[in-house]
């Protein structure tokens, strides 16, 4: 009977982590990481030094100042006495709204635009190219400053609407008023309002959260909650018994009923804008600034996602279509319920990146005006304190936050809706 035993085990030796290919690569990261932090250590203590020498160290108590600047469009109170971080601040969402606005309509044209370049109508696949090609190969920056240029000089002035044979007439009923100063809409209002919350006790960053904005998150968010749930109800019975159950107007309902609960217990009403003197009164202004800004990168963009669209389109196989056409689906049906689901997988990883140029885009705002992140705290706040460090540092470190946030989100609705295998 013969006995097995095991080889020794070799002794760990330094010359290991060189000569060893189960060590090198890793010995190899670990000094290249090394190398690398020294350097970046190095560049920041040389520049904190050299900055101390000419009298300017890094401190950030500059954002406890007053601003001393008017921000013309914004959704936070804000006055020229306040401090260049609550000046920040509101530039910051207002690059928050031009993101959120471009990115959504922006989608939506760049779908719709998608689906018809690949119309069996020659004029509309024509036009949908010549609209592509065009946006695409101009650059956006002369489309904010042209579309600017068109609200300003073609829409009526204010003092049109005056009088008792006016030259222009508001819209809508009367609530909406388009002018070469932007457009008036009306305001939301609750007579029974639940108030507001602060945030913030310090006066350099005071914040208010309305709590009726609170709660209508909340109620909208259980909405969707039960809507999913009733979703997952029917997809259970369609996979036990064959049959789908109809649950659109369920749907409905979860977001109807409860919304229109809350509102009318707030004494929800609109306040219509009003001419009074040489200006409209009441309402939501939107300027001329952001609007231009928000169409200009919403149909350049869209462009894009288009040519997007139409790729994940063809990416799928024409044998679905057929197939789906055998079984009696309508061609628009087929497209809803089958092509676009599995062109998802190919749309949504170059959708990401376009959706971060337009965020990145948006810091071209200061060319019509518009009182962004970039024209507060990497303009004017900047000019005034003479902080360049500190204010670009801030600023690409609110560009990089945002753009991993469109990212993470991005990803993880890929991963929702990417096909699972069995």
């Amino acid at each position: 009977m013969t006995t097995l035993t095991d080889p020794p085990k070799e002794q760990f030796r330094l010359s290991m982590l060189l000569y060893d290919t189960r060590y090198r690569s890793a010995t190899i990261q670990v000094i290249a990481l090394i190398g690398f932090m020294l350097l970046a250590a190095w560049i920041i203590s040389n520049t904190i030094n050299n900055l101390a020498a000419l009298g300017k160290p890094v401190e950030f108590g500059f954002f406890g100042e007053p601003a001393s600047y008017d921000i013309n469009q914004r959704l936070l109170e804000y006055t020229s006495r306040d401090t260049h971080l609550r000046a920040a601040f509101v530039g910051l969402l207002n690059t928050l709204v031009v993101a959120v606005l471009g990115c959504v309509t922006a989608t939506i044209l760049g779908v719709i635009i998608g689906v018809l370049r690949l119309s069996h109508n020659w004029i509309v696949a024509r036009l949908m190219t010549v609209y592509v090609e065009m946006f695409r190969n101009v650059p956006v920056l002369l489309w904010i400053v042209f579309i600017m240029a068109i609200l300003i000089e073609t829409l009526p002035a204010p003092r049109a609407f005056r009088g008792e044979n006016p030259e222009a007439g508001m819209i809508l009923g009367d609530s909406v008023a388009v002018t070469n100063r932007g457009v008036y809409v009306p305001e939301f209002l609750f007579s029974n309002s639940l108030g507001d919350i602060h945030l913030f006790g310090t006066s350099s960053l005071r914040f208010d959260v309305s709590l009726d904005l609170v709660a209508f998150l909340i109620v909208l968010g259980g909405a969707i909650w039960a809507s999913r749930w009733i979703k997952h109800r029917a997809d259970h019975v369609q996979e036990k018994t064959g049959d789908r159950p109809v649950t659109w107007w369920q749907r409905v309902a979860v977001f109807v009923v409860p919304l229109g609960i809350l509102l009318y217990a707030l004494g929800f009403h609109l306040g219509y804008p009003e001419l009074k003197g040489f200006n409209f009164k009441g309402g939501t202004h939107m300027r001329n600034s952001l609007i231009a800004l928000w169409i200009a990168l919403s149909l350049y963009t869209a462009a894009f996602i288009a040519e997007i669209v139409r790729a994940g389109i063809m990416a799928i196989s024409k044998g679905q279509t057929e197939a789906a056409a055998a079984l009696g689906l309508r061609q628009n049906r087929i497209m809803n319920l089958v092509i676009l689901p599995q062109a998802l997988r190919v749309i949504i990883p170059p959708l990401i990146s376009n959706y971060l140029n337009l965020t990145k885009n948006s810091s071209l705002a200061i060319a019509v005006g518009y009182m962004d992140i970039t024209g507060t705290l990497g303009g004017i706040t900047m000019n005034q304190t003479g902080r360049e460090l500190e204010c670009v540092l801030l600023l690409m470190l609110v560009y990089l936050a945002i753009s991993l946030t469109i990212s993470a989100v991005m990803n993880w609705y890929n991963e929702s809706v990417k096909l699972k295998e069995r």
